[in-house]
């Protein structure tokens, strides 16, 4: 989906890997799931936007966890925006432009 809208993508396999990668490789933007084994999304997003190495760049959480209260923990944690999967192309890569505006 993305990669045809003309969006590179760089994968990471679990948490502390999207850290990692995160760092080193400045995306414009971070799809950030929660359930993850090791380090989980919500504690990803906050070292993220907690480093100043990493603070701009903004994260979308895109998960099936779709009870309000994961909502507002989930923006607390840094998150610019929040999707809940199953999500449409259309809803994605608009969330993705409002965040990179």
């Amino acid at each position: 989906m993305l990669e045809k809208n003309g969006h590179a993508v760089i994968a990471a396999t679990n948490g502390e890997n999207g850290v990692d990668v995160a760092r080193q490789q400045k995306p414009d933007v971070i799809l950030m799931d929660i359930v993850m084994p090791g380090l989980n999304g919500f504690q990803a997003t906050r070292q993220l936007s907690k480093d100043g190495d990493t603070s701009g760049i903004p994260i979308i959480i895109v998960t099936t966890k779709d009870q309000d209260t994961d909502r507002v923990w989930g923006m607390r944690q840094g998150a610019r925006a929040y999707l809940t999967k199953p999500v449409e192309e259309s809803r994605l890569l608009g969330a993705i432009e409002e965040v990179l505006a």
